[in-house]
């Protein structure tokens, strides 16, 4: 299978932007970029109370009007949260997120889930592991890049895929379009090993970082 690995979005990262919050980043994809926050642990209302951890919430805030996907991204990383912060640490207690995003050029979802977890980083909330997100495209012609196609017409397939630092391992995945089984194989192996200038460039962002 043909991978154009010339068009591979470049990161940028800012952390600490937004005073008000215990952690926030802006994060740059590509031509998308995403600001996240954390709050947290804060108190919580009764009825949001869990007992032997504490309740993750995620609200996601589109450039335009909110439908349906938004929801759906809302719900995504929210669950990866619940999966990677540690929770049971703050019982009775909430961790907030609030995702805004600025841009979009194609590589929205992921570029939402890395500003996310950055900014739980810059709140140094406990985590179980640090997560990295990799989009990666089908056009056409069958080939495969990491850059999104000018239009939708020149796209068959979508493919975002979340790793967990520790082991390689999913934490999560979306597609979208039509592929084949092993075209699903041959976009996971590639975003895998993209996964790991991820996290190198994570590594460095928290290095680096000058509040």
């Amino acid at each position: 299978m043909d991978v154009d690995l010339l068009n591979i979005p470049s990161l940028k990262c800012k952390l600490g932007l937004l005073s008000r919050s215990d952690g926030s980043a802006f994060f740059v994809e590509g031509e998308s970029a995403v600001i996240a926050s954390v709050h947290g642990p804060v108190e919580v209302k009764m009825k949001k109370m869990l007992i032997d951890k504490a309740s993750i919430e995620c609200c996601y805030r589109p450039k335009a009007e909110s439908g349906v996907q938004d929801r759906y991204r809302e719900s995504v990383i929210k669950n990866i949260c619940e999966t990677a912060i540690a929770a049971v640490l703050y019982p009775r207690a909430a961790v907030i997120l609030n995702i805004q995003e600025m841009q979009d050029r194609g590589q929205l979802v992921s570029c939402a889930i890395n500003a996310t977890c950055m900014a739980c980083l810059d709140s140094g909330i406990d985590m179980k592991f640090i997560f990295g997100a990799v989009s990666v495209y089908l056009n056409n012609a069958e080939e495969f890049t990491f850059s999104s196609p000018i239009t939708r017409n020149d796209l068959k397939a979508t493919f975002v895929f979340v790793f967990n630092n520790t082991n390689g391992k999913i934490v999560a995945s979306h597609t979208e379009g039509s592929f084949t089984s092993e075209q699903f194989k041959e976009a996971l192996s590639l975003c895998r090993e993209q996964s790991k200038g991820v996290f190198q460039f994570i590594k460095m962002s928290l290095l680096t970082v000058d509040k």
